[in-house]
């Protein structure tokens, strides 16, 4: 079985990831906290970031370093629940994160498929969810590790709704759509457009056109970039400099009607300033299948573009060399 088509199954079989009823080991010993620390590297932090789309009980910290979040005040840290969350079991940021957590006695939670981080769980007894190792990327994994996520932090509504996703996700439904966007990125930049409201969509698709795609891909939000980025493409000479970028717009029916308008008129300016614009719609009948459909969208757009290049849609070679000579 070619890599590429490991990938290519991944995302056929995408759905079918909703499915997964994740069980807690050591339940007794989990105290939930208004306050959670997700401490993960690259795929192993989406989940969290994709929660944090929805209104929740709780205020979630990303966390993607090592150790903890500098500057939380000694008794937050003390009534805050850290999740070390690691689909290898062996990231070295987060492996560190939860030793530095277990080291000062605070509340610990655990998730990967294996690895280190799972033996060093179970050595502690603290509270884990192993996820099914399905033998793909983190990336590709990620209604594994929503699901696992929502059900450590006690978020039972959003599991009931997300396994409704099993059934109304459909995966091959939008391969020729990504097929179609890969052919007008072809020797083009993308740069990804969203509300704040949907950072976590953006950054979602930047991630996968650069690990699956095996090319560059930028992201910013609005309002914020109105008050600095769209300044840097004005002049003729960085015009120039910007004209294999290719504008995606994620637009979506229930972002602040400025927000919708200041897109409008950015679409405006920089297609008068020559660059092309495409808005790509959010859909879906609920907030999650907006969300993991985009996500379809662009896991197609990506997986397209690897075919095109004749690359391998699965591997990340420069991050394992990276990490080959990290451990050096």
């Amino acid at each position: 079985m070619s890599n590429n088509h490991i990938m290519r199954e991944a995302i056929l079989n995408f759905a079918k990831q909703f499915e997964f009823e994740p069980e807690i080991q050591n339940e007794e010993k989990l105290t939930r906290s208004d306050h959670v620390i997700l401490a993960g590297m690259g795929g192993s932090h989406l989940a969290g970031d994709i929660l944090r789309t929805a209104t929740l009980p709780c205020r979630i910290s990303i966390h993607q370093d090592y150790g903890l979040p500098p500057g939380i005040p000694e008794k937050e840290l003390r009534e805050s629940l850290v999740l070390a969350n690691s689909y290898s079991g062996n990231t070295e940021e987060t492996l560190d994160a939860f030793e530095t957590a277990h080291n000062k006695e605070l509340s610990v939670a655990v998730i990967a498929t294996g690895g280190k981080l799972l033996e060093k769980a179970r050595a502690a007894g603290v509270p884990f969810i192993q996820a099914p190792d399905a033998g793909i990327q983190p990336r590709a994994a990620l209604g594994f590790n929503f699901r696992a996520v929502a059900k450590m932090l006690g978020l039972e509504n959003i599991i009931r709704e997300t396994r409704e996703l099993a059934d109304t996700l459909k995966p091959a439904e939008w391969e020729h759509r990504g097929q179609n966007l890969a052919e007008k990125l072809a020797g083009k930049v993308p740069v990804i457009y969203a509300s704040q409201k949907n950072y976590a969509v953006a950054y979602n698709w930047k991630i996968k056109l650069n690990e699956t795609g095996k090319i560059p891909a930028f992201y910013n939000l609005l309002p914020e970039l109105n008050h600095n980025e769209m300044n840097g493409f004005d002049a003729p000479y960085a015009q120039e400099l910007s004209k294999n970028f290719y504008f995606i717009f994620l637009t979506d029916s229930t972002d602040h009607p400025q927000v919708t308008k200041r897109m409008g008129v950015v679409e405006k300016l920089y297609t008068e300033r020559g660059f092309t614009v495409e808005k790509v719609a959010l859909e879906g009948k609920n907030h999650w299948e907006k969300v993991f459909s985009s996500l379809l969208l662009a896991d197609w757009t990506a997986y397209s573009l690897a075919e095109s290049h004749s690359l391998e849609a699965n591997d990340v070679p420069m991050i394992e060399e990276f990490k080959k000579l990290i451990r050096a």
